[in-house]
């Protein structure tokens, strides 16, 4: 039991470690307080879901290997699985994208980049090798009677604020879900418009995300539409450039070259069908005629000059 207990006092306090860190870097980026989570007290439920994972994961391999190296890449892996997984189904469950890192580097997907897992395995060897050793020996003060109570009215407070928090959410997808905008931009407007004329609860949702994307089926339709329409442009583009230029190589062959294959050509299938000794002498005087007219062009002088004489 005391391990239980102890396990959700460490989730509580990494917790509102999270949201402190939080509030400290968006108070540097806009310049005032912002209470950022989800929830309405000062918590961030994934650093200390986070933090409690590498405790039970990394502590369960002791035996095996509880080495810094070790514990980085645990942590490394751990946590970014957590931020890709609750970024995801987030998405999913409220058609809206709450953190976006698709302009950093090494990113999958814009859920996850390789600063913060970096961060994630340093933060993991802090805790296993020092915070945690630390925070355990400040519990052992406090009896187990008095750790149950604590722990259990911080779940109590913390149930409450799901609750309030799932309506505030659910708000917020009936507003994507029922927006009329195509772009993401003016859904968020919508949205924080919808929210701040609500409760304090509402406002604090807003402020604590300036910077989520909205992601309606509307705007993915209105996205795929564009991109099957730039693709059909793209396709018909290159079928005129074929065409076209099919045309101009056929208007810029010589005039006196075609007729020069045609005669060669009509050469050709006159020795074929023509027989010098079964020929009757109408043909014999037609290939005569053919002959004398085949010298006339070729001294005509457009013919051996077609651009003029010089």
């Amino acid at each position: 039991m005391e391990k239980y207990v102890n396990i959700i006092l460490l989730f509580f306090m990494y917790a509102s470690a999270g949201w402190c860190m939080e509030v400290f870097l968006k108070y540097r980026q806009y310049h005032r307080f912002i209470n950022r989570g989800f929830l309405t007290g000062p918590v961030c439920p994934i650093y200390g879901c986070g933090a409690v994972l590498i405790t039970v994961l990394v502590g369960s391999l002791a035996s095996v290997e509880s080495g810094v190296v070790m514990t980085f890449a645990l942590s490394f892996l751990i946590c970014g699985a957590v931020e890709y997984l609750t970024s995801l189904v987030l998405e999913k469950i409220f058609h809206a994208r709450w953190w976006d890192y698709s302009q950093k580097p090494m990113n999958l997907h814009g859920r996850v980049w390789i600063g913060n897992l970096i961060l994630f395995g340093l933060a993991g060897v802090l805790i296993m090798h020092l915070l945690n050793p630390a925070i355990y020996k400040l519990l052992g003060i406090f009896s187990l009677k008095a750790r149950e109570g604590i722990a259990s009215v911080l779940l109590a407070v913390f149930a409450a604020d799901c609750v309030v928090s799932f309506f505030v959410l659910k708000l917020v997808k009936v507003g994507v879900d029922s927006s009329e905008a195509d772009n993401t931009e003016e859904i968020s407007k919508e949205v924080r418009q919808l929210l701040t004329d609500k409760s304090y609860f509402h406002r604090r949702f807003a402020d604590a995300y300036p910077d989520v994307v909205y992601r309606t089926e509307r705007v993915q339709a209105r996205l795929a539409a564009v991109k099957a329409e730039a693709e059909r442009i793209r396709l018909t583009a290159e079928k005129n450039f074929e065409e076209r230029k099919e045309k101009i190589a056929a208007s810029l062959e010589p005039v006196p070259q075609i007729r020069a294959d045609l005669i060669r050509m009509q050469n050709e299938l006159i020795k074929m069908l023509y027989n010098e000794e079964n020929a009757s002498t109408e043909m014999k005087k037609l290939k005569e005629d053919i002959e004398k007219q085949k010298k006339r062009l070729e001294d005509h002088p457009l013919v051996r000059h077609p651009y003029g004489r010089f």
